[in-house]
Formats: structure tokens, sequence, C-alpha cells
């Protein structure tokens, strides 16, 4: 059964799967699988090339890139998930690359409902890195990841447990934000700070100076170009601006 949706995943175009055992998928800060999905049993993992594109200069061509590995990713994904409610039965859920997410001043958008790092290293498709983003053996950092939850038993893929990280600091030399300063640990403020200008904190700093502006300033505000940035990263989703982490690595290149 897992070759066969292997075999299928594949054939869709995506680079790699693996499969991971509900149980031996853990997460320390996203819900209980079961919370998603009752009698979810396994998870489909899926891993799609990131492009060159997160190398450029320029942040629109940049994140066109990932955008465009998302799109494909969700046909990927609800192609495999109705795949297997067709032909092996049981529901299946699909969980997405990114957004949408939860919302909260807990999560400040930073957890995913899934956490497909952890899965991707419960199904035996990398290890994490000094950069703390999973390094795939061939792929290297740059591949993302999709999941399919699943009620079907099906076993996990053997683990990586080879050290694949370098230890060569390029990620945390090349951080704007000084982020991975500490070994093992993201700075989420400082890295959204710099990853995400126009997100949910430029947005609610915007509005904050707005409602107490005079009406001139308002106006200036609203031709200014910063206003059009956050306007356009309010339709795209979480509008990255950094991909530093991932370009500086030299696994996989």
């Amino acid at each position: 059964m897992k070759e066969e949706i292997r075999e299928f995943v594949l054939d869709q175009g995506a680079d790699v799967v693996g499969f991971a055992a509900s149980t031996d998928y853990e997460s320390p800060l996203s819900p209980k699988l079961e919370s998603i999905l009752p009698g979810v049993k396994s998870m489909v993992v899926i891993g799609y090339r990131e492009l060159t594109t997160c190398e450029s200069e320029n942040k629109q061509i940049a994140m066109n890139g990932r955008l465009d590995v998302m799109e494909f990713s969700r046909s990927v994904n609800y192609k495999t998930a109705r795949h297997i409610e067709n032909k092996f039965g049981g529901k299946t859920m699909t969980a997405p690359i990114s957004y949408p997410m939860t919302m909260s001043l807990e999560t400040k958008g930073s957890v995913g409902e899934v956490s497909l790092r952890h899965a991707a290293v419960a199904a035996g498709l990398g290890v994490f890195g000094r950069h703390n983003i999973v390094i795939h053996p061939e792929l290297g950092t740059r591949v993302l990841f999709t999941a399919v939850l699943t009620q079907l038993d099906l076993q996990s893929d053997e683990k990586i447990t080879d050290a694949l990280c370098l230890d060569c600091d390029l990620c945390v030399e090349s951080c704007p934000g000084n982020a991975l300063d500490v070994a093992g640990k993201t700075h989420l403020g400082k890295c959204l700070s710099n990853n995400q200008p126009y997100g949910i904190g430029g947005a609610i700093k915007f509005g904050m100076e707005m409602i107490n502006a005079e009406p001139q300033r308002k106006k200036e505000m609203l031709l200014d170009p910063h206003f059009w940035k956050l306007y356009q990263a309010g339709f795209i989703g979480f509008e990255y601006h950094c991909f530093n982490c991932q370009a500086s690595c030299p696994i996989g290149q």
C-alpha cells in the first residue's frame, strides 16, 4: 500500500515521499493530530524542491518562487488525499506548506496546525540542521513539505540517523536578524521582524499610527509605498523577504 501511494505521489511531480505513523510524530507546539483528524494513524509526508529563486536579491521574485511551490503542492496534496480515500477508504485531511494558520497573541502566526518539519523527520525525509530547518540527504535545505493525514495504518519509514549538517555556521552568519545565535533555537521575534516586515506586526504598527494621525497625515500614509506593500501582503498572505538560512546552506547545492 505504501509503495503504491508513493508511486502515485511521485507521478504527480513531487520530489520525495515519506510515511510516518502518528505515534512517531512529536511536535512541541502544534496541536495533537487527533484533534485534527480523529482516528488518524499515519501521515504521508511529501517534499518539493525549492528552486534557485530563493537566492534572488529581488524579493518579489524570491517570494514568487515560494508561491509557485505552494500552489503546486496544494494540487498534489489534494490529489493524493482523494486518491487514498477513493482507493483505500478511510478519511484523509491535508496540511499545506503554510497558511492558513491559527492567528493569536500566543502563536503570532508562527505555529502550524501540523509541524511539517517534525513530520518530515518522523517520515525519514531529513534531520534538523543548525538553522532549525530540515536537511534532506539529496535536496539539502531547499525542500518544502506538505502532509496528508490518514486513518490508514501505515508504518513509518526508517529515520535518518546521520548528522547531515556541516556545522559551517553559514546560516548563522547570513541571518540579518541574528535569530540563530543560540544553537537549537530560532528567535521568532528577530526572524519575523526581518522576514515579514509587512506581516501582522507591521500592519498593527501602521494601524495604530493611522488611528492617532491627523487627517493630512492619514492621507500621506495612504499614499506612501509602505502602505501599498502592506496592502499587497494582505492578499498574498505571509510575504517572506528573507530566505538566507535556506539559500546559504551548501548541502544539496
